[in-house]
């Protein structure tokens, strides 16, 4: 099991920049793929962005490609999200997750084992 604890989140103006950080401890090792989620108030869990933990291929929601990059540091155990000219439909909980065996559908919220408790991002019109 990996526990990942997140961080970086907070209230900015439409435009603005911030960058979530996660922690994974426990059995990273085996990590095969890192991955952030978000939900937004009244709205399902989707995915934002992943990142391959050897190899470094990296995906993107289409709401957010060009705007956001997850890169990953594997020697310290951290994941990050940079978000940039971020929007107000950018609010919501961010999360991070984990899965510790290969799967080709990286954007299923289904397919990651383990979970964050999540980062509240609030974005000000």
């Amino acid at each position: 099991q990996v526990q990942l604890v997140e961080s970086g989140g907070g209230l900015v103006q439409a435009g603005g920049s911030l960058r979530l950080s996660c922690a994974a401890s426990g059995r990273t090792s085996s990590t095969y793929v890192m991955g952030w989620f978000r939900r937004a108030p009244g709205k399902e869990r989707e995915f934002v962005a992943a990142i391959t933990w050897s190899g470094g291929s990296t995906i993107y929601a289409g709401s957010v490609k060009g705007r956001f990059a997850i890169s990953g540091d594997n020697t310290k155990n951290m994941v990050y999200l940079q978000m940039s000219s971020l929007k107000p439909e950018d609010t919501a909980v961010y999360y991070c997750a984990a899965r510790r065996q290969y799967t080709p559908v990286l954007a299923a919220a289904s397919q990651y084992d383990s979970w964050g408790q999540g980062t509240q991002v609030t974005v000000s019109s």
